[in-house]
């Protein structure tokens, strides 16, 4: 029985590597792409509004970009998303985390939670499958 409970697992673990991306977070969408910026006006976290603003290379050029985040340090570099299709002036920017898509950590932390969740549901079944152990009393 515990034999069938791992191969079940296992085979829950191979299935979901083999849907690959998709299943924790799909890869970076051709609409935004993943630039590193500078932050030149930074906003206090109690402020209402705006934002931050940074500065990045795009296509070659310096450009502008107003970040809706707060609490950075003016200078500090941030990995940022840019639309594929941004045009002329101050571009609406955000933190490449959380771009659709964009994922770090997502997809290994995913298969490790999955991987252990089929082993707790294997030593379950295991021990339903067991049943209740006798004490033996000692005199």
């Amino acid at each position: 029985m515990l034999a069938v409970a791992a191969f079940a697992g296992f085979l829950v673990l191979v299935g979901a590597w083999w849907v690959g991306p998709d299943l924790f977070g799909r890869a970076p969408a051709p609409e935004h792409r993943i630039t590193q910026a500078t932050v030149t006006m930074p906003t206090s976290c109690t402020d209402a509004g705006g934002g931050e603003t940074v500065q990045f290379e795009l296509d070659g050029e310096t450009r502008s970009g107003n970040l809706n985040a707060c609490g950075h340090s003016q200078g500090e570099l941030l990995d940022i998303a840019v639309p594929a299709d941004a045009g002329t002036g101050l571009i609406d920017v955000r933190l490449a985390a959380t771009a659709p898509g964009h994922s770090d950590l997502r997809r290994p932390v995913g298969l490790v939670l999955l991987a252990l969740s089929c082993a707790g549901g294997g030593v379950y079944s295991y021990l339903l499958r067991r049943g209740p152990r006798r004490r033996a009393v000692l005199i």
